[in-house]
């Protein structure tokens, strides 16, 4: 473990997200980007599209953030970074600024898989040196929870609800992940905050490398999955468990997989929890259950088989 993940050192270093927020309490997102930036030793400039993460941080006058940061539209988040890193690369090149620095965008689902998917591929295509995080709570929840392409299968939303003609979303989510990978920039991940030591070394590892990185992050969210306000983290955990978010990386091409489950648990355990998933568990429903847990069966063996792993220890 490097130095600057030791627990002791890192309850030292200053949170650049102010409290006073206005993330709904046990917000996963306000987790997430706490954890994100504790794990950056280099002077960041952030940059998030319109969402949960940005009007609650930034209203009017006020803002909870103790760095650069700037909103985007909710479709350009990535285009506007990638501006924001050229005319770095230039100003540095002519001199006129000499220290190093992280680019980092945080954007939810909506901003992600969705409206702002044009605008990430294009950046990735062209080969920006920026970070790229999406914060994933699976609907568009700032608007009223509606589905998007990050939806779990059977979930019910506001645009999907659940009732005696269709039983939810009736779609597979994006593998977003995936998705990014195919771009063949040189380093991909996915990550929880359960696993806090397996997300910041993936941050650092990230920022580490020349050229575009994305990670996707999962982002509990009580209020669209209906669940307790304080299991963000318990969630997150069973998440992982039940290797509906298996924790890997792909760096240059190259999938290593960072977690390994000790006691592998049924799906149906992540699903119970939360309100979104209720009426899977009547019988009528069962089946979408069943399916599911068939294809994660499936998409673990296959991550296994594809890369090395290496467990790491929380």
């Amino acid at each position: 473990m490097s130095s600057s993940l030791k627990i002791k050192e890192l309850s030292k270093k200053e949170i650049l997200l102010a409290q006073g927020h206005r993330m709904c309490q046990g917000c996963g997102a306000s987790i997430v980007v706490k954890m994100v930036m504790l794990a950056i030793d280099k002077p960041i400039v952030a940059c998030s599209p319109t969402g949960c993460l940005e009007v609650t941080t930034c209203i009017s006058d006020y803002t909870s953030w103790k760095i650069p940061w700037i909103h985007s539209a909710f479709e350009n988040a990535a285009a506007t970074m990638a501006g924001v890193e050229t005319m770095y690369r230039s100003l540095k090149k002519q001199g006129k600024i000499s220290e190093d620095m992280s680019f980092v965008v945080f954007a939810g689902d909506g901003g992600t898989y969705d409206i702002g998917f044009q605008s990430l591929s294009g950046a990735l295509e062209r080969g920006h040196d920026m970070l790229y995080i999406c914060y994933d709570n699976g609907a568009y929840m700032n608007t009223g929870i509606q589905r998007s392409g990050a939806t779990p299968f059977g979930a019910s939303t506001t645009t999907s609800p659940a009732g005696s003609a269709v039983p939810g979303k009736i779609h597979q989510r994006k593998d977003i992940t995936r998705i990014m990978a195919a771009h063949n920039i040189p380093y991909v991940a996915q990550a929880s905050p359960s696993h806090h030591l397996d997300l910041m070394r993936k941050i650092q590892k990230a920022l580490s490398i020349e050229g575009p990185k994305y990670i996707n992050i999962l982002s509990p969210c009580h209020r669209g999955w209906r669940s307790k306000p304080d299991d963000a983290i318990a969630l997150s955990r069973l998440a992982v468990n039940t290797s509906f978010w298996p924790l890997f990386e792909i760096e240059n091409g190259k999938t290593r997989v960072t977690y390994i489950p000790k006691d592998k648990r049924p799906l149906r355990e992540f699903l119970r929890p939360q309100g979104r998933f209720a009426h899977l568990f009547q019988p009528e429903n069962e089946w979408i259950i069943e399916k599911s847990q068939a294809k994660i069966d499936a998409d673990w063996s296959a991550l296994l088989a594809e890369g090395a792993c290496e467990a790491i220890e929380e």
